[in-house]
């Protein structure tokens, strides 16, 4: 949405499988926002932004939160586990960070609406993991999908129960003995004791109750007043449950669509779309990846880009540049720039490659498979470009990139389809290139 010519309304989100360092672009797209909206995902994504000497860990709590005015609001379509969620603000406060703005109000805000993980997710996730064995999907085993099965089981319990100790009871209680009967019946686990966990998600209502608000409304009083309203993604497309690489996905919806259904806004909120990706591939935990490279090369990158998630610390893996994912992501998301991270990781390297398209069975295919079936046994496509050696973490203009580089980032805009506005050179909000 625009005002008086100018973008006011941003989403930035990931496309590739997440852990893209979209906390770097959101933390300077939000250094400019008034509003800093989360829409979906739990405490299984994590953003890490490197600021004033400091490092943040954000994992529930919208990046804007480091900026001392912005609104800071986690819509309906995130669940949240409270126990991590005070941790976070209690971390934060240690760090010098304030859930209040300086006028002394609460700035940080969850919707009514949004589900609660509560103990028996979070086993329940564990114990199917075991069960499913070598075909387990590799989850963070925090709850997040059991939370939102209950969420479309329509059993689960929200914010607005959670801060009415009655309400709260009655359904705890009900939702409870099922979980505990297929916890011990169906897996052979041990029953959670539901007076404690009454008692202590009672007590968690009761911290949570001055953060409780209605986020729809208050998001799209936002856009109407002209506000600069940043909406922050988690994970990323290809984790999306309907156009990720299913089942290896997340449960939820981290396209731009699941912007607007996540915090009840609709299409017409959103002026600009920025998609994070990596110079490089990289993901976490199981599922195809066709440009993975199990190799000294891919051992490089990891250890010069540090991959390792913010979340879990799981190594991840790594690979080059796959076009055909992200220019999926494009179009899925209706992308309009995208912000390239982590091109200085790749210095160093002899030859660079890029992914362009696959091949199987001796037949090309330029779009994404829309299953793993599919996907299994395509091959890379590659175009092979000349390295480079130069530090780049000091370059600030595109054109004082050694030519390699430059080359190299022009044919990636081509192969997405969608033009470059950023390059991130470093960890640091400085370190980055603006076209």
């Amino acid at each position: 949405m625009k005002t008086n010519g100018t973008v006011n309304t941003k989403v930035v989100l990931g496309t590739q499988w997440g852990d893209e360092g979209k906390g770097k672009i959101i933390d300077i797209e939000a250094s400019q926002a008034q509003v800093v909206v989360r829409s979906q995902g739990g405490n299984n994504a994590g953003h890490t932004v490197v600021a004033e000497g400091q490092t943040f860990k954000l994992h529930l709590v919208p990046s804007g939160i480091l900026y001392k005015d912005a609104r800071c609001y986690v819509g309906a379509g995130v669940v949240m586990d409270p126990v991590d969620f005070l941790g976070e603000i209690d971390t934060l406060s240690k760090q010098g960070v304030s859930v209040l703005d300086s006028a002394g109000d609460v700035r940080l805000l969850v919707d009514y609406r949004a589900h609660i993980i509560m103990p028996w997710h979070i086993t329940l996730d564990g114990l199917s993991e075991e069960y499913r064995g070598g075909s387990d999907i590799g989850t963070t085993k925090r709850g997040i999908g059991p939370c939102y099965s209950d969420k479309y089981e329509r059993s689960g319990i929200r914010l607005c129960d959670l801060i009415e100790p009655e309400i709260l009871k009655a359904k705890l209680y009900a939702a409870g003995k099922l979980k505990n009967d297929i916890i011990v019946k169906i897996y052979g686990g041990t029953p959670h004791n539901l007076d404690e966990v009454y008692e202590a998600y009672a007590g968690y209502g009761k911290l949570l109750k001055p953060h409780a608000a209605d986020i729809s409304v208050l998001t799209c009083q936002a856009v109407r007043e002209g506000k600069r309203v940043l909406f922050e993604g988690a994970q990323a497309t290809l984790l999306d449950i309907d156009f990720g690489t299913y089942p290896y996905v997340t449960s939820s919806h981290p396209v731009t669509g699941g912007v607007c259904s996540g915090i009840g806004i609709g299409a017409n909120a959103i002026g600009e779309v920025i998609g994070v990706a990596k110079a490089y591939t990289t993901r976490v935990g199981k599922g195809p990846f066709p440009t993975e490279l199990d190799n000294e090369t891919g051992e490089r990158i990891r250890t010069a880009g540090g991959e390792f998630g913010t979340t879990t610390g799981r190594p991840r893996r790594t690979g080059w540049f796959d076009a055909v994912i992200v220019k999926h992501s494009v179009r899925v998301n209706g992308t309009t720039s995208l912000a390239i991270n982590k091109l200085d990781t790749l210095s160093g390297l002899s030859e660079l490659k890029l992914c362009v398209g696959y091949v199987k069975n001796g037949v090309s295919i330029a779009d994404f498979p829309p299953s793993i079936e599919m996907l299994e046994g395509c091959e890379p496509v590659y175009e092979t470009f000349a390295g480079f050696d130069e530090d780049i973490s000091d370059v600030r203009n595109f054109e004082d990139l050694p030519k390699n580089a430059q080359m190299y980032m022009l044919r990636i805009e081509e192969a997405c389809d969608c033009k470059i506005s950023a390059i991130g050179v470093g960890p640091g909000r400085e370190q980055t290139i603006n076209r």
